[in-house]
């Protein structure tokens, strides 16, 4: 069993050296340690070194929750992926958040169901809204690049005999908008 630190800090003018201290004097036998945001799409390599470094045993230690994670469900996808390594969590400012115990695996456990509870009330909210739009006669999607008229003009001149490209071009618009509106697909 390997105890591993893991330390961040957003910007440059800040220091690691304090998290680095708390984490090895808690055990740390080494400190994985960025200066990088911790926003989503953000990528942390020192994170993902990590990763790929933990087995079954080590430990994962954090001064706190907010050095590892912007959002509990990016928080929730971390711990994850330590779980599946084999690996476990803990939070040194953060003391419910140590799945080293039952009480913290049970703690992150309720912590994740409650993040699912969410999405799915979430979900639920949006559809309901979509749904109370559409009877309002709210339009989703794309507004419609010709207007009501030229569409009448576009299918006219098509009746007519004209070739798409041309039609298209006459309003400057892709030959697939007209195409769309031949076939009903708008």
């Amino acid at each position: 069993m390997t105890i591993y630190g893991y330390a961040r800090v957003s910007t440059n003018g800040q220091d690691l050296a304090a998290q680095d201290a708390q984490l090895r004097a808690a055990g740390a036998v080494k400190v994985h340690k960025e200066k990088v945001s911790g926003g989503a799409g953000v990528d942390r390599p020192e994170l993902k070194r990590l990763m790929r470094r933990l087995v079954r045993g080590d430990v994962v230690l954090v001064a706190r929750l907010d050095r590892l994670a912007r959002s509990t469900r990016d928080l929730l996808n971390i711990v994850h992926a330590f779980g599946e390594a084999g690996a476990k969590f803990r939070s040194l400012g953060d003391p419910w958040a140590d799945t080293t115990t039952p009480h913290g695996e049970l703690m992150v456990t309720i912590l994740a169901g409650l993040a699912t509870f969410e999405r799915h009330l979430i979900a639920v909210r949006t559809r309901e809204g979509r749904t109370r739009a559409r009877e309002r006669g709210v339009k989703f999607g794309r507004p419609s690049k010709l207007t009501p008229h030229q569409e009448r003009q576009a299918r006219e001149r098509l009746a007519a005999g004209e070739v798409q490209a041309d039609v298209a071009r006459s309003y400057n618009v892709s030959q697939s908008v007209i195409s769309r509106l031949v076939s009903g697909r708008r």
